[in-house]
């Protein structure tokens, strides 16, 4: 039988129902790190919605990686307890709930979109002291100031997504995603655009790789060995004017990942520096980066990046391009598509049973 987009993947023992998932968005609603109401509902909404993998946005393993105030976090017992009850609803709906854990490095200490997105210093009441590979803060207008990471920094950080993954068992989550894209701070440590160290933790590809295969070593060794753990990577810098990452390194990252423990990549792009040339936006504007991983590299794939017909995810998955599909936008907009999308594509979904009087004829 021909993989689709509504039938089920299998991950150790960990079945995702169907191929599409909500991919990371950030929501900058939180308080003091925990989820609230609102997660509550943007999450299970998309469960209800028929979403396979439902995962949480960028959820910080330390206060200082988060990317502004009001983002999500997981460095405590009680962080992790307030997602109990949205990992209960999201099973309830025959979803599995993902949690992804991140790190900002650099590019933390932010206002939130809706209030500028500026820089914050270290000095301003909402502002802190933020970590990197490098000493130099990420390039705007209004600069959130950066320190190079020593040794201790970097055990800590290590520590610290270890930490946030056994809480993220304790409550409940079935998937892992580490975070090492968009230029936060393990992409941080992988491309040359931004790790100008001369440490074991930088220089050669093995050296900047490093960091990112010891952040998945250790998540691997608290994860159970029946639920899978993820990553998601940028693939490309998209900076060809300069030495920095691209397809080519992400195709020899990721079966160091598999090595480490990781099951899936899931691959995005871009985020590194503000100078960044992106190929334009179409539909699947990202998915070659998807294939290529998954062939050069034999590591199942997510894909993303303007998917939004039900036609081409379903294709992106029949063709062997992707093993997920990842919905990020398109999910914000219509938190039913994955119900819609079957119906149009005439296959099987599971409709909650409060919903059945609504079903498609």
């Amino acid at each position: 039988m021909t993989d689709s987009l509504f039938t089920s993947l299998t991950l150790r023992e960990t079945e995702i129902p169907n191929r599409v998932m909500l991919s990371p968005m950030c929501q900058y609603s939180a308080d003091d790190g925990f989820v609230n109401e609102w997660h509550r509902i943007h999450l299970g909404s998309r469960a209800v919605g028929g979403a396979g993998l439902v995962m949480t946005e960028a959820t910080a393993v330390e206060p200082r990686g988060r990317i502004t105030p009001a983002c999500l976090g997981i460095w405590s017992d009680e962080h992790a307890a307030a997602f109990e009850p949205i990992t209960e609803f999201v099973r309830a709906q025959g979803a599995v709930p993902g949690v992804q854990l991140a790190h900002a490095g650099r590019k933390g200490s932010h206002a939130t979109p809706s209030a500028g997105g500026y820089g914050l210093s270290r000095d301003h009441e909402d502002g802190w002291e933020t970590i990197s590979p490098t000493a130099e803060p990420y390039p705007e207008e209004q600069q959130a100031a950066t320190r190079r990471m020593d040794a201790t920094d970097v055990d800590d950080v290590i520590s610290a997504f270890r930490a946030a993954a056994e809480r993220a068992l304790a409550a409940g989550f079935a998937v892992a995603e580490v975070h090492a894209a968009h230029g936060y701070l393990l992409h941080q440590f992988l491309s040359p655009v931004t790790n100008d160290r001369d440490d074991a933790y930088g220089g050669s590809f093995e050296n900047r790789t490093r960091l990112v295969r010891e952040v998945v070593e250790a998540v691997r060794d608290v994860w159970p060995a029946d639920r899978p753990v993820f990553v998601r990577i940028s693939a490309t810098d998209w900076l060809p004017d300069r030495e920095s990452w691209d397809v080519d390194d992400s195709v020899r990252l990721a079966p160091l990942l598999a090595d480490a423990g990781a099951d899936l990549i899931d691959v995005s792009g871009g985020g590194i520096h503000p100078d960044q040339s992106l190929p334009g936006s179409g539909p699947g504007y990202q998915v070659p980066y998807a294939e290529a991983i998954r062939e050069g590299a034999d590591v199942p794939v997510a894909a993303v990046g303007g998917i939004s017909e039900p036609t081409h995810a379903d294709a992106l998955v029949r063709n062997g391009r992707a093993d997920l599909v990842a919905l990020g936008r398109e999910l914000l907009r219509q938190p039913y598509w994955p119900l819609e999308a079957a119906h149009e594509l005439d296959a099987t979904i599971d409709w909650p049973v409060q919903y059945e009087r609504g079903r498609f004829e």
